[in-house]
């Protein structure tokens, strides 16, 4: 029988301030990131400087902490329906096809990918969310470091028989349908751009089950779940060590990829090399972006003032999920052929950042001032407890029917 209280509305005291924060910070930096990946233009001097900064300081942390908040969210959503006694699986299966279907949207509509891997890798989570911390420490370095491994040990094998290894007709053909839909979203014709989107798509689905195969994303996801599970945000001060633990790993980690593992020799064979200068997959410059959240953490932590100070991004940070659908619809309208084809210079960056962030920010104020979620969030929920959630914020003297005990 379906369980009513676990779909009963958030009560906003059983927010935790610090994952929205942070969840804006992602937003913010990832726009940045945006910016510099659709709409740079080739520079010397100082602004090349900023460009440089962005790719080895921002990029790539910026999509590992967006990872790691999602993996947050999903094991909250685990751990509120374990103790409400509500079966796991149909919720969460329900919560992933629907991000399944936002990702996918996302990818045709506007070339942007990462929704629906997310939906595909969370489906681990359900499987291992029971294990021991030890086992899923073991799980999230299996993850970073399978495909790394495989190649690199297949690489060498290849090496020293003298076989050649050669792409599959198969992946060179997905290859080029890949670049056709990269090149496509260059030309003017937005139907034709969603068609070589949906195209690629719908080719890449021949390889399905490689959609499951574990990597870096479902590390950091098990890394969130695990956070969760050691209330590691309620109760950051009793963590302190393990947090600075973490980011003494994410710091070293991002220092011997560009310091070391960048100036491995050749090893005859890019898929040989690669894998080394990827650290294996267990020390790579990604694992700064847990640096940067457990200096957020025991910021907030240790100066709750902060807090206050930093209340735009928590703003955004709760309407993320509609946030990040606004600032990719927004980019693509600005970078496209088929949109106006802006071209931004790297000083640009970051007063760019400023206005399209800000704009998300007041939005979200001015929204959730009279409603209880963002309108992607809102229907997502929806999905996930296969019932209409509460829509408005309850008039103070007339409460919602329905305000029952608060769950994810």
């Amino acid at each position: 029988m379906y369980d009513r209280a676990s779909a009963a509305p958030l009560d906003p005291s059983e927010r935790i301030a610090t994952l929205d924060i942070l969840r804006g910070l992602a937003l913010f930096f990832m726009i940045l990131v945006h910016f510099h990946q659709f709409m740079r233009i080739e520079s010397q001097g100082l602004e090349d400087l900023i460009g440089w900064v962005v790719w080895v300081g921002i990029e790539a942390k910026a999509w590992g902490t967006f990872a790691f908040l999602f993996g947050v969210g999903f094991a909250v959503l685990l751990r509120r329906l374990d103790a409400r006694d509500v079966a796991v699986g149909p919720v969460y299966l329900r919560r992933l096809a629907a991000l399944a279907v936002f990702g996918i949207a996302a990818q045709v509509l506007f070339g942007f990918t990462i929704l629906f891997m997310y939906a595909t890798m969370a489906v681990w989570l359900l499987v291992v969310r029971r294990w021991s911390t030890r086992a899923l420490l073991v799980a999230a370095a299996v993850a970073a470091c399978a495909l790394p491994v495989y190649t690199e040990v297949t690489a060498l094998y290849a090496l020293r028989s003298g076989v050649k290894i050669t792409m599959s007709a198969d992946m060179m053909h997905l290859m080029q349908l890949w670049r056709a839909a990269r090149a496509a979203a260059t030309h003017p014709d937005y139907v034709a751009a969603v068609a070589a989107r949906w195209t690629h798509f719908a080719a890449a689905m021949h390889f399905g089950w490689k959609s499951f195969i574990p990597d870096s994303n479902l590390a950091l996801f098990i890394l969130g779940l695990l956070a969760v599970r050691h209330r590691i945000f309620e109760e950051p001060r009793r963590h302190v060590r393990l947090i600075a633990g973490w980011m003494t790993f994410g710091a070293l980690s991002w220092a011997t990829s560009w310091l070391v593992l960048r100036h491995i020799p050749d090893m005859g064979s890019p898929r040989a090399t690669w894998p080394l200068e990827f650290g294996l997959g267990l020390v790579q410059e990604q694992w700064l972006c847990l640096t940067y959240i457990g200096a957020v953490v025991l910021l907030l932590a240790y100066r709750p003032q902060w807090t206050t100070r930093l209340t735009i991004f928590g703003q955004a940070g709760r309407m993320a999920f509609t946030n990040y659908f606004l600032q990719i619809i927004v980019i693509d309208l600005l970078a496209s052929g088929y949109g106006l084809g802006l071209k931004l210079r790297p000083l640009l960056y970051l007063p760019a950042t400023l206005a399209l962030f800000g704009a998300e920010a007041a939005l979200s104020r001015w929204w959730l001032a009279r409603h209880r979620y963002g309108p992607l969030e809102w229907v997502w929920r929806s999905v996930t407890y296969a019932r209409w959630q509460p829509w408005r914020i309850a008039v103070p003297d007339q409460p919602a029917a329905d305000a029952l005990p608060a769950t994810a």
